[in-house]
């Protein structure tokens, strides 16, 4: 999901759009900062979604910070857009190469504390 700002009202649309592909059966866990539209009372929270706040001021456990890092670094850093939809287009451009690749998102967002030891 794309969107032009972000607060309360957009996370949630965005659970609603995100559950909506996962199957009724499946419990989701989402590890969110704790940003206020992350933590808003307005936030509407599926049934089959369970949020764990990380510690706050603490972006080395995030691992989505990291896959921001690389977005930037690699694709948006340096370069001027000519409007709004430039610069949509761009970051739908970024995320289709990098997001969908699992090999660089397995290298960007690993985290030692989410490695399976089983």
């Amino acid at each position: 999901m794309l969107s032009p700002s972000i607060n309360s009202e957009v996370v949630s649309v965005f659970l609603k759009q995100f559950t909506a592909e996962v199957s009724q059966d499946v419990h989701v866990l989402l590890l969110w900062d704790r940003a206020g539209f992350h933590t808003s009372k307005k936030l509407e929270i599926p049934e089959n979604v369970t949020i764990v706040p990380l510690p706050p001021y603490s972006p080395e456990l995030n691992p989505v910070e990291n896959l921001w890092h690389y977005l930037r670094s690699h694709y948006w850093a340096n370069r001027m857009y000519a409007d709004y939809d430039a610069l949509r287009l761009a970051a739908v451009d970024a995320w289709q190469k990098a997001v969908l690749d699992k090999e660089i998102v397995k290298s960007v967002c690993f985290t030692k504390y989410a490695q399976r030891t089983y």
